[in-house]
């Protein structure tokens, strides 16, 4: 069920793009250019127009579904409660700390090249 809502998502989230884009630019940001004048209240609404509500209304709709879908699925569990599952129990160290020795944190060493190239001063 919830795959299906997030490929019909995805096809309107593409549908929606597009949609937009095949609209004719107006020239101004925020809608002010173009067309009837600078002060006109109401623009006509095309088909385009009209689609691209239809598109935003149903994407909207099913995010919303994908969200509540989700938040039934999460089963009040945590994702730090997952991650802890299949790893052992460290022991503190003499100082309190979890973490491992210095010695364990650093690379392996091959052969007995230098760490770093010589120096030519």
């Amino acid at each position: 069920m919830e795959n299906v809502i997030l490929v019909v998502h995805l096809i309107l989230a593409i549908c929606l793009i597009g949609v937009v884009l095949l609209q004719r630019s107006e020239g101004g940001g925020l809608g002010m250019g173009g067309g009837g004048g600078v002060m006109t209240g109401r623009q006509a609404a095309t088909a385009l127009g009209k689609l691209t509500w239809a598109f935003a209304i149903a994407f909207l709709a099913t995010s919303i579904t994908l969200t509540i879908l989700a938040a039934q699925n999460s089963a009040g569990s945590s994702v730090l409660d997952r991650v802890g599952t299949g790893t052992t129990e460290q022991a503190p160290t003499d100082d309190g700390s979890l973490l491992p020795p210095a010695d364990a944190l650093l690379p392996p060493v091959t052969g007995d090249a230098p760490a770093l190239p010589p120096r030519t001063d």
